[in-house]
């Protein structure tokens, strides 16, 4: 769907190269744009871990409209009515956390797909026909795809049972959450123990044989050598710490007040 940059994501993913994004935790519709404008090829709204309303996720996604950008959202956990809303600004994908069964699986894909396809969602269009301007069966063909649906894989239960998650269908992908995976180890932020990079890499390795589109937040040296299709570098307050600390230490050691 050209609205939500989806098109230009895959194009991205498909050529080999690893797409790479930030997450969005901050209200400020401006960010996702700078993101853009930077060159990110998504960005990972976070409804999960941060204050972001559903009105801040519309305004983001709206942000990004006409940029090469695609919209993620990950939602606070997987209910369809968390789902719901979310959807209904239609999105490139939404990342759906701590899934740990097929089962668990085949209820996030339900709940983003329309009973005609097996699914639960409740009928609504919005933006993602262009507020009435596309025809009912235009939008119903597309709403067959989009958003796609990736689930976080972020517990050791989950890895247990990744080769049943891959074979759920209408699954879009696959996302890594290093740290509470590593927590669910009891190793929180250990990202080289050696069980929880044995853990991080059998993800990655079934999830790329079985084609799936794998990611994940890759934040950090650990991911430099371990491709993925599509990275979350980091996030935008982290980005923003990061960048403030470098001239506030050049000015301290300057001695110079």
């Amino acid at each position: 769907m050209k609205i939500n940059n989806l098109e230009k994501f895959l194009d991205k993913t498909a050529s080999g190269e690893s797409a790479a994004g930030i997450v969005v935790t901050s209200h400020d519709a401006a960010i996702s744009e700078l993101a853009a404008d930077c060159g990110f090829d998504f960005v990972w709204l976070d409804m999960e871990h941060s204050p972001l309303t559903i009105v801040d996720a519309m305004h983001h996604v709206m942000a990004l409209r006409g940029t090469g950008c695609a919209p993620f959202v990950r939602v606070a956990w997987n209910l369809p009515h968390l789902l719901k809303p979310v959807l209904d600004l239609a999105p490139a994908a939404v990342i759906v956390p701590m899934v740990n069964s097929a089962m668990e699986a085949e209820a996030a894909v339900r709940a983003c797909r329309y009973p005609a396809e097996g699914g639960e969602r409740g009928f609504a269009m919005r933006r993602a026909n262009g507020y009435d301007r596309d025809p009912l069966e235009t939008y119903l063909e597309t709403a067959r795809r989009e958003p796609l649906v990736f689930v976080q894989i972020e517990h050791r239960e989950a890895v247990r049972n990744i080769d049943e998650i891959l074979q759920v269908e209408g699954l879009g992908g696959i996302c890594i959450g290093p740290c509470d995976l590593s927590a669910s180890y009891g190793k929180t932020g250990r990202f080289d123990d050696p069980e929880v990079a044995e853990a991080i890499d059998l993800v990655r390795e079934r999830a790329l044989e079985a084609g799936m589109l794998l990611g994940g937040f890759c934040a950090g040296p650990f991911w430099r050598n371990r491709f993925m299709n599509w990275k979350a570098l980091g996030s935008d307050t982290g980005f923003l710490a990061s960048a403030a600390r470098r001239p506030l230490e050049r000015h301290r050691n300057d001695k110079i007040f």
